[in-house]
């Protein structure tokens, strides 16, 4: 198995941001390349998380029960399983990733309750058919029934030349009425030059990236049913007590979220 460990990788550099022990000294190095230019991209992941955990705490409580996360990334716990299964111990998710070094530590995905199951399946987040395909294979959703679809830290890795709304359509059309789909995505509105310096970083150690504007981000959720506050800064959408990172600002957030229903 190629865990490219002779480039930077995307997940590890993420990994490292949060804190993590998971990457290696290419990915230490391309990672403190992006925090010259930008030292609050650790602020920007721990962002994330937190949404990631009152998007899909929100979405259990409001009675889903499946979950499809997809580019799931490096575990770092809490993982979605034991967020959603704290609230709903019956709740199911399955992971989707085409990394190599995830499918190394997916078996820290499937530790979820004994009344649950979680699962991971290899397969690519830009051709919706075969994630979907994978997933019905495993036999644990009912894709006749409301999902949660994830799509976190993702859709800035695919450029328009690889249709990225498409992508997001294609998953919802095959998804049944009452499914949600939540979405954050890397944003250059606050601070465009060092975003664009971000993304000469990524793109010159062979990973694409592009960062939206906010009503690019918006157009994710065409024919969809918003929920409230919309497509805001992360640290807006619901927040709580203790959810991040104290005495953020737009600039350092730098990361639009969403989440909305399927009608």
């Amino acid at each position: 198995m190629d865990l490219k460990q002779d480039k930077a990788h995307s997940a590890r550099m993420y990994d490292f941001y949060l804190g993590g022990k998971t990457n290696y000294a290419v990915d230490r190095e391309a990672a403190r390349e992006v925090m010259k230019v930008f030292p609050a991209i650790g602020t920007v992941a721990k962002v994330n998380r937190a949404y990631m955990h009152r998007a899909t705490r929100y979405l259990a409580q409001q009675g889903v029960r499946q979950f499809i996360d997809v580019g799931t990334g490096i575990p770092t716990a809490p993982n979605l399983h034991d967020v959603v299964q704290a609230v709903e111990p019956e709740a199911r998710v399955v992971y989707a990733d085409n990394d190599p070094i995830v499918l190394v530590y997916a078996d820290e995905l499937l530790a979820g309750t004994r009344e649950g199951r979680t699962s991971y399946v290899h397969a690519d987040a830009t051709q919706p058919a075969q994630v979907l395909d994978a997933v019905r294979n495993e036999e644990i959703l009912d894709l006749t029934q409301p999902v949660g679809l994830s799509l976190h830290a993702l859709l800035h890795f695919v450029p328009d030349d690889l249709e990225p709304y498409r992508i997001v359509k294609d998953f919802m059309d095959q998804l049944p009425s009452g499914s949600y789909l939540s979405i954050s995505h890397c944003t250059g509105d606050f601070d465009p030059e060092a975003w664009q310096a971000i993304t000469n970083t990524y793109i010159q150690r062979g990973t694409p990236v592009q960062v939206r504007g906010q009503d690019e981000v918006e157009r994710f959720f065409d024919g969809l049913d918003l929920v409230d506050p919309g497509v805001v800064l992360a640290h807006e959408w619901q927040p709580e007590a203790g959810s991040g990172p104290a005495a953020l600002t737009d600039r350092l957030v730098s990361l639009y979220a969403g989440v909305a229903r399927k009608p």
